[in-house]
């Protein structure tokens, strides 16, 4: 367990460990001065849980933790098990585990849980924290969409294997759900989605909703230390195609760098699990943000100053 003392009331405890999101939250709090705890405890085992919260007497439990699947999400397919056992009871006993020793709770979700729809189009209003979930097409937004439309084919309506977490979470008065989508960091990390689709041999060219965790995480801290519960889309203001992103990956950071677009006819050949595509709306972070003092950038100038962060570093 990494520590750092810091001079504050406040405890933060990380679960995740030093995973992606993980270790990025647990530098900011120490570049802060404020005291951060980092575990590895399986989320699911309750007695370790409980254990573990009596140990360290965190005030704020960050969960970063939880199966996104490796490399992509199309993992999460071939082992449905352990996606269930880490996105929905892992994360809903943590959650009651904090609600129990009166301890804030801010979870990392998704918004990958929306598709486009005839209310949602292109260019159109986004889903906004109260719309209910319309996309199932990945194992892995089932375990984090709404429990009355996550189904298994073949069983009645009052049976629901997977209990998901946005919908039964948010009823915890300690809790705090931010919907992360395609969340981009200034380096190329290999779970950044940057490097993701900078690898594939195909894009598809959708706007979507993106979290520059430069941007996003300080917020989440802001956020959790006012104590703040409830919902929030967690991204960056806008939509951005993943075109315009790899054109100022491209002019910015990989002068050489070429790219090839297929259709989603033609990615869904080649992909296990389907794909979320989606703007959230932000306008409910925003406001709450502004109460702080605290502003984040459109995605099209966050994205450009990633690039131009990485750049300055001498990524390539």
């Amino acid at each position: 367990m990494a520590t750092s003392k810091g001079d504050g009331a406040n405890r933060f405890l990380v679960w995740g460990g030093d995973g992606w999101v993980a270790g990025h939250l647990k530098k900011l709090l120490q570049d802060q001065g404020k005291a951060v705890y980092t575990t590895t405890i399986r989320m699911e085992n309750r007695e370790a849980v409980l254990a573990e919260l009596a140990r360290v007497r965190p005030t704020h439990v960050l969960n970063a933790a939880g199966c996104t699947g490796r490399p992509n999400v199309d993992w999460c397919e071939d082992n449905k098990e352990a996606t269930m056992r880490s996105n929905v009871i892992g994360t809903l006993n943590l959650a009651d585990c904090c609600h129990l020793n009166g301890i804030h709770c801010t979870v990392f979700a998704t918004g990958c849980i929306y598709q486009y729809d005839e209310a949602h189009p292109w260019g159109g209003p986004g889903f906004l924290e109260t719309d209910p979930a319309n996309f199932d097409g990945s194992f892995y937004s089932m375990t984090k969409a709404h429990v009355e439309e996550v189904r298994y084919p073949g069983l009645p309506p009052c049976v629901n294997p997977v209990l998901t977490c946005l919908q039964i979470i948010k009823h915890y008065t300690n809790c705090l759900v931010l919907r992360l989508r395609m969340p981009v960091s200034d380096d190329l990390h290999p779970r950044n989605f940057v490097t993701k689709i900078a690898k594939y041999d195909h894009v598809v060219d959708i706007p979507n909703s993106n979290t520059i965790l430069s941007d996003l995480l300080p917020a989440s801290i802001l956020l959790a230390e006012h104590r703040d519960v409830g919902v929030y889309n967690f991204t960056n203001p806008g939509a951005i195609s993943h075109n315009e992103v790899l054109t100022l990956f491209r002019d910015i950071v990989r002068p050489s760098f070429t790219w090839k677009n297929f259709s989603l006819e033609e990615q869904a050949k080649v992909i296990k699990a389907g794909r979320s595509n989606c703007e959230l709306d932000t306008t409910k972070l925003i406001s709450k943000l502004k109460e702080y003092k605290y502003e984040i950038p459109e995605i099209h100038d966050a994205y450009r100053k990633c690039f131009e962060r990485m750049k300055a570093a001498g990524v390539e």
